[in-house]
């Protein structure tokens, strides 16, 4: 028997996988959780005892990790205009499995130096500019960057004619700066893939140490990427397969979480109907959103002023009363489980329920009708998922519901809203192990290996 050990060091909860190569199943998994405030040891040794109790003490032939842990991969973007470079830069950062903390445009102010310098970010991607376009921008933005204090590198990622300019205005500062290839080389034209790797180097390299995960180097090969990039490797792998194992077709992945729900499509998303226009940027084939508003534990009071509190009461059928007082709980301990608790448990449903509805629409295209003195023509913005066939579901808050098919039934297409591009009909599969991110670490070693485990393991609800 060959045996993997795969370790997802999330904010909450470190959780392990046990896989077996040579049989291609799950050996066991396990949970504890995450201690990285103290030593990351104790969280992944507790972990690891729970593991020993269901499967024996095991040799392991390697053992890969990714991590979220302390707020993940923390990131700044900016661009020059809003719907282009900026939108391209922050497409870059979410590909890389970062925590976007805000896109800014055009010539930064004093205000928003000071505003990024307190954000804290571990990475700042700068972009701006075509290459050979505009470089006023990108130089004035880059001088106000070497003036902000803090401890994080810097990704340049803009007009080509302006990098060696830029490079050596940031480097003044002492931050370290990484130039590669403009995400948008050219008017619409999306290159964001040097820049998803650089960002993935610094995350490597450097992003580890700053987030106290050297202290279990001894224990494992490496720290191989943010959690969110194991999930986004995994819903790739499993949809377009690799080597002589076919994949499943484009799908979709809801990862609901306690403080983001994050959604990754892997789909075209083009027109599927005749007479719609296209306006924006292309969409990315393998697309990834998190949405920071719409967790169920530190994100919960966000997530019901988002959806309105008469949604709540919709969903949970619980007075506002035991609505607030149940947010307050949560509030004061965000690592509560439903147990026993009813309302609690109510609770958590209506929020995960509104958690996949909410992340879901902001992450499909929109279609807008107008019409001409020819009749009606259309125009779609986004990904049109309207034929997509697969959702799988992922993340405490789905798993553990008390209803995971009624939760994610929220992200198919509502007849009463025809303007988001949903998915009309599909099928669901649950994550009840899991998985995900840990089938995304194996994929990086053995891709078929993980793509047939997740076609066993994967649940059909």
């Amino acid at each position: 028997m060959k045996a993997v050990l795969l370790i997802d060091f999330g904010s909450t909860y470190t959780k392990l996988t046990a896989a077996d190569i040579d049989n291609e199943v799950i050996l066991g998994t396990a949970k504890a959780f995450t201690t990285i405030s103290t030593d990351i040891n104790e969280g992944l040794e507790n972990a690891l005892k729970d593991l020993e109790k269901q499967i024996g003490r095991i040799n392991y032939t390697a053992r890969y990790a990714c991590s979220s842990a302390a707020g993940g991969l923390r990131m700044a973007a900016v661009g020059l205009v809003p719907d282009l470079t900026a939108e391209a830069a922050k497409r870059a950062a979410l590909s890389a499995g970062a925590k976007v903390l805000k896109v800014y445009s055009y010539d930064l102010s004093l205000n928003e130096a000071r505003e990024i310098e307190e954000a804290e970010p571990d990475i700042l991607l700068l972009t701006g500019g075509t290459d050979g376009g505009n470089k006023e921008v990108i130089l004035h933005n880059a001088r106000i960057i070497s003036d902000i204090s803090g401890d994080f590198s810097i990704v340049v990622a803009g007009n080509k004619s302006a990098a060696d300019e830029v490079f050596s205005i940031l480097s003044k500062s002492g931050k370290e700066v990484r130039v590669c290839e403009n995400v948008m080389p050219e008017f619409n034209t999306l290159n964001i893939e040097p820049a998803r790797e650089a960002i993935r180097e610094i995350f490597l390299k450097r992003i580890i140490h700053a987030k106290g995960l050297t202290k279990v180097k001894s224990l494992i090969e490496g720290i191989l990427m943010p959690t969110p990039s194991a999930v986004l490797n995994a819903a790739h792998r499993l949809s377009a397969g690799f080597g002589d194992e076919k994949g499943i077709g484009e799908l979709m992945v809801v990862d609901a979480g306690g403080a983001t729900t994050d959604v990754h499509s892997i789909a075209d998303g083009l027109p599927t109907q005749s007479g719609v226009i296209y306006k924006g940027l292309p969409e990315p084939f393998v697309k990834r959103t998190v949405e920071g508003d719409l967790g169920v534990r530190y994100s919960a009071s966000a997530l019901v002023e988002a959806a309105g509190i008469k949604q709540v009461e919709k969903l949970t059928n619980l007075p506002v009363a035991d609505i607030e007082c149940c947010l307050k709980v949560i509030k004061e301990s965000p690592e509560i489980l439903p147990c026993d608790n009813e309302k609690l448990s109510k609770l958590d449903f209506g929020l995960a329920s509104l958690a996949v509805r909410l992340a879901v629409e902001r992450h499909v295209g929109t279609i807008e009708t107008f019409y001409t003195p020819l009749g009606a023509s259309y125009i779609q913005t986004g990904k049109d998922l309207t034929g997509l066939k697969t959702v799988i579901g992922t993340g405490g808050p789905v798993i553990n519901s008390s209803n995971p098919l009624k939760v994610l039934s929220q992200a198919l297409y509502d007849e009463a809203n025809p303007a988001l591009l949903k998915p009309k009909q599909a099928e669901f599969l649950l994550d009840t192990k899991y998985i995900m991110a840990a089938m995304g670490l194996l994929c990086e070693h053995h891709p078929e290996v993980g793509i047939r485990i997740m076609k066993k393991e994967l649940m059909k609800l």
